[in-house]
């Protein structure tokens, strides 16, 4: 059938028309591969492995688009950016991100030099080029690379609420839950050295010195001793005035016997004052935390915890400890040095003190309840607390015992020629102790606090002890190192 229109025929038979339309090449469309199963091992899983820079399994790679020779990295371009396609070579983490077909080539092509076509999300700086990016540390010589990378990062623990032993800037984690960094290795001595110091300058710490123990001139009233002194200073005036005037002795022998009779007095008080003060606390009663009321002084015995702050001993180590007294006596001699300004030849003086108390729990054993005992922070504290003689050095041995040299080196004191004694003593957890002081209830919190105004034992005439004045709160503990401790 002949016409002056051109028409043609569909595939349906049907004559439409106007000429045919030509084929036309189809575009290139991109094709991947579905992702395989991994079964959660990340390094099956393709792109992601190599965020974490874990080797992968390039056939089981996500594809995407055809890939050809990867470029090459060049002067112009610093760093490592990731292709969507596979990556055959290990030096190839690429330069910057393409999508679709690359080919080699370093020529004057579309793909070669500066000509190089790139495709990339993100900001761009002044000259058109993607903005690098890096995180964590990079090799030393390599150019910063824009391929983003994490890096390992320490684990961030949420906050619990959990109540723990010790301040936040104890233990190995910082206050954010990663590891705490040491800008350089502790040896034994740093370590010492640090923990005596963070001992020394923590608030929560009582640091007691030598004036807290018991002692008879201190103890014994000023005005009454300048008293007597200045009595008997008259009655041997007065005696010896007689005794040359009328050759009568009696005076001079009363005045001398009432002398030696107090003298004899002062010093069985001197030595066995303390013992005297212990007898006291042992004999005071017990009372019950359950029926005791606001603002009472009672003592109260039961099983020690430790609080928020545990001590350790200086010498033997022992952890968590409510209190520690580790002392270094020196005997000194005729010709020996002193060990202070204050000590007398032929008798023990004290070189060296550190003595430490915190706040800590006491279960009553009458009642069962548990209160909090009010030693921290600078309070006002009386221990009558047995100490244990750990080392006893004199010039013929001191060399074996090599803890106690380093212990000395590491005080700064001189380990000459010198007779030594170190004694110990300290009050752990599970130990058992009495504590006297002033009931004090706040809401649901029972507490024992220090008295506002000392309290006297009292004349013991039967052991010929004269009163003693017990300020504080009053601890009393036997050597702990000879009983054993109740586990809590």
């Amino acid at each position: 059938m002949g016409s002056r229109f051109p028409s043609h025929q569909l595939s349906n038979g049907l004559y439409v028309s106007g000429r045919p339309e030509q084929s036309k090449e189809r575009p290139i469309t991109m094709s991947s591969t579905a992702m395989p199963y991994t079964g959660g091992d990340i390094k099956k899983s393709g792109e992601l492995g190599k965020m974490f820079d874990i080797p992968v399994d390039g056939s089981k790679s996500r594809k995407s688009g055809p890939v050809g020779n990867p470029p090459m990295r060049t002067g112009s371009f610093g760093g490592a950016a990731s292709h969507s396609g596979p990556i055959t070579n290990s030096t190839s983490r690429a330069s910057y991100s393409t999508s679709g077909p690359v080919t080699s080539g370093m020529g004057g092509g579309p793909t070669g030099g500066s000509n190089r076509q790139k495709s990339s999300s993100g900001p761009l700086n002044k000259h058109g080029d993607p903005i690098k990016k890096s995180s964590g540390p990079q090799s030393g010589g390599v150019t910063p690379a824009a391929r983003q990378n994490s890096g390992p990062q320490a684990p961030v623990l949420p906050a619990t609420g959990l109540i723990t032993s010790g301040p936040i800037t104890s233990g190995p984690l910082n206050s954010s839950g990663a590891p705490r960094k040491f800008s350089g290795p502790l040896d034994s001595m740093g370590s010492l050295k640090l923990h005596s110091t963070s001992i020394v300058n923590n608030q929560a710490v009582t640091n007691l010195s030598q004036e807290d123990d018991y002692s008879f001139k201190r103890n014994f009233p000023k005005p009454i001793l300048w008293s007597v002194i200045l009595l008997f200073v008259m009655g041997f005036i007065a005696g010896g005035f007689i005794l040359a005037a009328v050759h009568n002795p009696i005076l001079l022998v009363v005045v001398v016997v009432l002398f030696s009779f107090v003298a004899a007095l002062f010093t069985w008080n001197n030595c066995w004052g303390r013992k005297g003060v212990t007898g006291f606390i042992a004999q005071y009663p017990d009372a019950e935390l359950r029926t005791s009321k606001d603002g009472q002084y009672v003592k109260v015995s039961g099983v020690v915890t430790c609080g928020n702050v545990p001590l350790e001993s200086s010498f033997q180590r022992v952890p968590r400890c409510v209190y520690t007294c580790t002392s270094l006596y020196e005997y000194r001699g005729w010709d020996s040095k002193a060990a202070n300004a204050a000590h007398r030849r032929f008798t023990w003086g004290l070189r060296s003190l550190e003595r430490h108390v915190v706040d800590f729990y006491i279960s009553d054993f009458q009642s069962g309840l548990r209160a909090l005992v009010k030693t921290g922070y600078g309070a006002r504290v009386t221990p009558y607390v047995d100490e244990s003689v750990v080392v006893d050095v004199n010039p013929s041995n001191k060399d074996m015992s090599p803890d106690f040299v380093r212990w000395l080196r590491d005080r700064n004191l001189s380990s000459d020629d010198r007779v030594m004694r170190l004694r110990e003593g300290y009050i752990k957890e599970g130990s058992t102790v009495s504590v006297m002081g002033v009931v004090q209830r706040n809401e649901n919190v029972l507490m024992i606090v220090p008295p506002p105004e000392p309290l006297s034992t009292g004349c013991q005439w039967g052991k010929c002890i004269l009163p003693a004045s017990l300020e504080g709160i009053v601890l009393r503990c036997e050597d702990s190192s000879k009983i054993d401790v109740i586990p809590v």
